[in-house]
């Protein structure tokens, strides 16, 4: 490197669109890969998955381990960068406490506004496979760490400081929760109205992203409100 080049200030995020392009191109295969390993999985284990939270959640979550392993080559192969530092992940932020309080108040202010614009309830695929405690228990596990952990990992991790650089933090903030409003429309049926409940969520997780600076604080109020939502399921039932 050059004196000159040194002088360059550097661009944060390292990466840049074209490894978006690139991390979108590899769903496809990661897809036909999982759908091969769970062939596998099922032909050493086949009484464990006929529970279809586990058959259904085990294929999503190595779909999701995947995709975090191309984000790695993408994050510390190409660019050098320490993965979990570079997309915002730590112990150390301030406002770690405001975050799991966070949470829960989405999700009460959230469901509060569902009833004020009669939102339709809609058959939800995920809650839809709980059949007993087994299943239960997974889908809670998966809902409420897993998931939230990796679409908090690529949305506000990824994809929000990326966004932000091309057109600031704002405008990132509601772009992202566009997108991520976007992924969850098939599960809730396409309803207007949850996809105006869900896009507000992403807000909030982005706000929070944005606040703190550490994708950490997104993923406690993205959890924290997914555990209430389960739980007000439950006392439903």
């Amino acid at each position: 490197m050059t004196a000159h080049e040194s002088d360059q200030p550097r661009r944060l995020p390292m990466w840049g669109w074209e490894d978006a392009a690139l991390l979108a191109g590899a769903f496809l295969p990661a897809f036909g890969v999982g759908l091969g390993l769970m062939r596998l999985l099922r032909g050493l284990a086949p009484g464990w998955f006929k529970l279809a939270a586990v058959n259904n959640l085990t294929f999503q979550f190595l779909v999701y381990l995947l995709m975090v392993g191309a984000l790695y080559l993408v994050i510390s192969l190409k660019y050098g960068q320490p993965f979990w530092t570079a997309l915002g992940w730590t112990l150390e932020f301030r406002g770690a406490i405001l975050s799991l309080l966070a949470g829960p108040v989405l999700a009460v202010g959230v469901s509060t506004l569902g009833v004020a614009i009669r939102t339709p309830e809609v058959r939800d695929p995920i809650r839809a496979m709980i059949t007993g405690r087994t299943s239960l228990a997974v889908v809670i596990m998966f809902g409420v760490v897993i998931a939230p952990f990796v679409e908090e990992m690529f949305f506000r991790g990824f994809l929000f400081p990326l966004v932000a650089r091309s057109v600031g933090p704002w405008a990132s903030i509601i772009l992202t929760a566009i997108l991520f409003a976007g992924l969850h429309g098939a599960q809730y049926e396409w309803a207007w109205q949850q996809l105006l409940l869900i896009g507000l969520a992403g807000v909030a997780f982005g706000f929070a992203r944005y606040r703190t600076q550490a994708t950490t604080a997104a993923f406690l109020v993205h959890a924290g409100f997914n555990a209430v939502q389960f739980a007000g399921f439950l006392l439903t039932r």
